[in-house]
């Protein structure tokens, strides 16, 4: 499990099968600025050149930018879409988990998760943020680029758990506090 130090930093305590890969989601607007998108796209990038599996909700917008960013540094894109039409996932997803529960399935998406990252996003985005803080999955937002990550302040959620949310305001920041569980992958 991952545990929060008090100094904020992530602890890998990441107990995983030898061929088992850390697993990480992105998170955000299915309509998203170019600017959110570039981000995107350099963040599942950096995920694929970690060698951990990137998944996200399938679809267009910050989902297909991160897919398409991974794709292009060789990760692996899994992508859990809302509807049982295969068909409907990016074109860069690589696995498609087709669910037909709407957006139901975006607890699926972070319980297939070791962590999460979001950027900007909106009710579907909060649904999961609210998700990975109840199923206590290490939460990582990318501030800057409106939507949730940018109404998120540093307030627990509830009181279901006191580790914090990581907040950043760059990329690089991001990755940084991420070192420790993609080390493992």
């Amino acid at each position: 499990m991952n545990t929060i130090n008090k100094d904020d930093t992530l602890t890998n305590e990441l107990t995983l099968p030898p061929r088992r890969r850390v697993q990480i989601v992105v998170i955000g607007d299915g309509e998203a600025s170019p600017h959110v998108l570039e981000v995107a796209e350099e963040i599942g990038a950096r995920i694929a050149r970690t060698g951990a599996v990137l998944i996200t909700g399938g679809h267009a917008g910050v989902m297909e930018a991160a897919c398409r960013g991974a794709a292009a540094n060789g990760g692996t894109c899994v992508g859990i879409i809302r509807s049982g039409d295969l068909s409907r996932a990016n074109r860069y997803c690589d696995i498609v988990i087709g669910t037909e529960i709407e957006h139901a399935r975006n607890v699926l998406t972070v319980l297939s998760s070791d962590a999460v990252i979001a950027i900007g996003g909106g009710a579907g985005t909060l649904s999961e943020i609210c998700f990975a803080w109840i199923h206590a999955r290490p939460l990582f937002i990318l501030r800057g680029f409106g939507g949730w990550s940018d109404r998120l302040d540093d307030t627990p959620l509830d009181m279901r758990r006191s580790a914090p949310i990581h907040f950043f305001d760059s990329v690089d920041a991001l990755f940084t506090a991420l070192a420790p569980l993609t080390l493992r992958a």
